[in-house]
């Protein structure tokens, strides 16, 4: 209740200043200011009723427009926010040349009198004329607003164009020094947050499904966060995975969303449309191990992740791959000697500069990175949650391809 009370807040402030910069500071006092308002007190409401009520499936028809405007919200404050440093700069040289102008028009000059009006001297005093200080900053204010408001949508529009088309594909070589030379070359397709919800429908996940299947891939990695709803909601719309085609199999792990979906019900789905769920175990491959371990959050619904099982008592002198949800996980598999860590969660940031607060919470955010002494792959994702929004970070299928040092 406490993080909810602070997403309140949080809400609630950002709202305010977006009111006093796009409807108080660009609109005179009157009727469009007072609708400006409650436009802002309503779409303040929204944003919150949105992330509580579609996630509950209380209101599923607050999706789109809700998380529509909380992208928008989202650019709105981010540009305003880039704008106030010259819009700063532009009040402050203003204001001093207003201080500069009254203090020239308030000097007192002294002229020599006509000899005929009998008078020596005569003082005028220059009046101050203004200088539209007023007027000024309402036009600043209003260039700022259109600004902003041209800046976010043209965004907000070009995100939802790149998250609802289909999914790209990256490919990358990951050296491994224990692989066989016989494995040479073996190709994983790895994916995740594909988050069927209820602003995809089946025709998302056959699009992945067809950039899969074109990879021909060895094995495929489906590493979490697979849904976002019940299997009696959303169960039509993950059919198509059942075509996913790959020489050695396709394989799951939780990823956190699961735990909010009903994860027992989603991995027994899995299982049904043949793909295996490794459940902190570990298979062998040929000359490879793959394993995967639940997702970190399954801790607090009873179904923790175990690295010791997923990792311990092997055949060191083979290579392992781990499919971990979160990239965080590593540290916690680093020392049972890793040779390969794949991963999702992160969705790259989805929205860029979202990304930079990303990087705080997970040591890698996309691509490939070492932690621990362990080389970590993270894919961007194949679907979005939340703002069908996708800015700086377009959907992926990743394949990854194993090769001998």
């Amino acid at each position: 209740m406490v993080f909810v009370g602070l997403i309140m807040v949080v809400i609630g402030l950002i709202h305010f200043y977006l009111w006093k910069r796009l409807v108080k500071d660009p609109l005179p006092p009157g009727r469009a200011r007072r609708i400006g308002a409650v436009i802002a007190v309503a779409l303040a409401v929204l944003a919150p009723a949105t992330l509580i009520g579609v996630r509950s499936g209380a209101v599923p028809w607050l999706a789109w427009p809700g998380y529509l405007w909380i992208a928008l919200m989202f650019y709105l404050l981010v540009t305003l926010a880039v704008l106030e440093i010259p819009r700063l700069a532009l009040v402050l040289w203003w204001r001093s040349r207003r201080r500069t102008g009254k203090a020239s028009a308030s000097r007192i000059t002294v002229e020599p009198a006509p000899a005929e009006a009998g008078q020596v001297l005569t003082a005028v005093d220059k009046p101050d004329e203004g200088d539209g200080g007023i007027e000024r900053r309402v036009l600043l204010a209003r260039g700022a607003a259109i600004f902003a408001g041209l800046t976010a949508a043209g965004v907000t529009g070009y995100g939802v164009k790149t998250a609802l088309g289909g999914p790209q594909i990256a490919r990358i070589q990951v050296p491994l020094a224990k692989l066989p030379r016989a494995m040479d070359g073996t190709r994983l397709a790895v994916v995740s947050d594909i988050h069927l919800g209820p602003l995809t429908g089946m025709n998302h996940a056959r699009r992945i499904v067809d950039v899969i299947n074109s990879v021909q891939a060895d094995i495929v990695c489906v590493v979490g966060d697979l849904v976002d709803g019940s299997v009696a909601e959303l169960g039509r719309f993950a059919a198509p995975l059942a075509e996913i085609q790959s020489r050695q199999g396709a394989y799951f792990v939780t990823g956190n969303h699961e735990y909010y979906s009903g994860f027992q019900e989603w991995v027994d789905e899995v299982a049904r449309l043949n793909i295996r769920p490794l459940r902190n175990e570990r298979l062998e491959l040929g000359g490879l191990d793959l394993a995967g371990v639940n997702d970190l959050g399954g801790a607090d619904a009873g179904d923790p992740p175990d690295f010791a099982k997923a990792l311990g008592d092997r055949d060191t002198a083979r290579p392992v791959v781990l499919m971990a949800h979160q990239p965080v996980a590593v540290h916690d598999a680093a020392p049972y000697g890793v040779d390969l860590q794949v991963s999702g969660h992160t969705h790259g940031g989805q929205m860029a500069p979202f990304n930079l607060l990303v990087g705080l919470q997970q040591p890698v955010t996309s691509g490939l990175g070492t932690v621990d002494g362990v080389p970590v792959y993270v894919t961007n994702g194949a679907g979005f949650w939340g703002p069908p929004v996708r800015v700086g970070a377009p959907p992926q299928v990743s394949v990854v391809e194993l090769r001998t040092k």
